[in-house]
């Protein structure tokens, strides 16, 4: 029996949905639960899209009605919009014709009060380095508070204010010529505060327990980390006991901040930080010249005894004493009364010869060092200009002071070197001078003793 195309599609329709609750469903035995089952599934998914449709409808509805009410807000915006552009206007021209109403009343008040504010800003940028704001602090509030209100367009000075200018610059000028003590918090190079008594001596330096005080940008008075040489302190220390009269002080008149000349004058190098930057050669330098003046003072002391030796042995030439050399030449003529002229004249001559060289001891040591001290202090600035110019090469020229510090460090040996040379040279020629005296009695006394020698003979 053939099968219409219509059975088979419901055939294929009905093994699909077959197939599909198998499927879906382990539990679905037969086709009558297949289909009840099926029939259920259907009947719940409609449910459920006619639940979505009426929730899309409602929100569908929500949003339309947002719209309006955001179109109606956007309406609204606009004309208060157009109202405060209005009313902005208005008011621009009302501002110009005050301020036009303003100027007008000013008249020559203006330039005034353009006088006024620069006299006010020169004050304050005095005050903020014037050392009498140590004893006078905040008064530079109410300069900015002035400085203000004549900047502003809303604003003016009163006469109490202005008044109160011209007192600031009265008492910055008086004040400017006093010495006055008050009492402040000093800040140590520790970092420690003490409230204790400060000097201030006018506008130039201030003075505490003795030592000479900076004040610092933030309004703190601090004492220097190195302080002048010892007789500016002790000058400080009269000034603060002194009750009246005139005491001389030393006072800084280049800044109220330390200064650049007090800053450059603690600042330089003492001179063991001088002998320091020498380094290694300056240190040898050093000890050569010690050894070479050491070596020089004792020789002349030694010279000196002998020299007393042997003018005491002049004195008494017939009883030689051999604790001299004079006397041991004397000794050698004496213990050869027979030789001929010639002979004695040799043996003399030996003798002396064996003097000279404990006479001129340490003679050829001095003349050594008093040319090596230059060479080590040339070979030094040598070497220190080398470092010198390897550090410009790195980090270049442009800080003066840094190039000029290591060229003065590389210059300190040969300073050392001409300072050990020129004291060498001199005992040198001391020494030698008292050597050459010694051996010159010692030939002239052996040349007399063969002149008498022969005149016997």
């Amino acid at each position: 029996m053939k099968m219409t195309f219509a059975k088979k599609i419901a055939v294929a329709f009905a093994a699909g949905v077959l197939a599909t609750g198998a499927f879906a469903q382990d539990k679905a035995a037969t086709l009558d639960e297949l289909l009840k089952m099926v029939q259920d599934d259907r009947f719940s998914e409609t449910k459920e899209h006619r639940e979505r449709e009426a929730n899309f409808r409602r929100e569908k509805n929500r949003q339309a009605q947002l719209l309006e009410e955001a179109k109606a807000i956007r309406t609204s915006e606009e004309n208060r919009s157009a109202t405060l552009e209005q009313t902005y206007e208005d008011q621009e021209i009302l501002v110009g014709e005050k301020r036009q109403q303003l100027q007008d009343r000013l008249g020559s008040l203006k330039e005034l009060f353009g006088h006024l504010t620069g006299t006010a800003g020169d004050l304050r940028s005095n005050i903020d380095s014037s050392l009498i704001s140590a004893q006078y602090p905040g008064r530079t509030e109410f300069l900015d508070q002035l400085i203000g209100k004549m900047n502003s367009a809303t604003q003016l000075p009163t006469i109490e204010e202005i008044e109160r200018l011209w007192y600031e610059l009265q008492r910055e000028t008086i004040e400017g010529g006093k010495v006055v003590k008050f009492s402040g918090t000093v800040v140590t190079p520790e970092g420690e505060q003490l409230t204790q008594d400060v000097v201030r001596i006018g506008t130039y330096n201030l003075i505490s327990n003795g030592k000479y005080l900076e004040y610092t940008d933030n309004g703190k008075m601090a004492e220097l980390t190195r302080q002048p040489a010892g007789k500016y302190l002790s000058s400080a220390a009269a000034v603060e006991s002194a009750t009246s009269g005139f005491t001389k002080v030393g006072i800084d008149p280049t800044g109220p901040q330390g200064g650049t000349y007090l800053s450059a004058l603690i600042n330089s190098p003492d001179l063991e930080e001088r002998w320091h930057q020498g380094g290694v050669v300056g240190y040898i330098i050093s000890a050569v010249g010690v050894v070479g003046m050491l070596l020089g003072i004792f020789r002349l002391i030694v010279l000196t005894i002998v020299s007393g030796k042997v003018a005491s042995q002049l004195k008494s030439p017939s009883s030689p004493n051999t604790n001299n050399p004079l006397g041991r030449v004397l000794k050698v003529a004496q213990d050869n009364p027979e030789a001929d002229s010639e002979t004695l004249e040799l043996k003399l001559e030996e003798a002396v010869l064996k003097e000279k060289p404990s006479i001129e001891s340490g003679l050829s040591l001095l003349k050594i060092i008093s040319a090596v001290a230059p060479l080590l202090g040339l070979l030094g600035t040598v070497t220190g200009m080398i470092i010198t110019f390897q550090a410009i090469t790195i980090f270049g020229a442009g800080d003066p002071k840094a190039m000029a510090g290591g060229i003065s460090g590389a210059l300190v040996t040969t300073v050392l070197g001409l300072v050990v040379a020129i004291p060498v040279v001199l005992m040198h020629t001391f020494v030698n001078g008292r050597a050459k005296k010694v051996l010159h009695v010692l030939e002239e006394q052996s040349a007399g003793i063969v002149a008498e020698n022969s005149e016997r003979k």
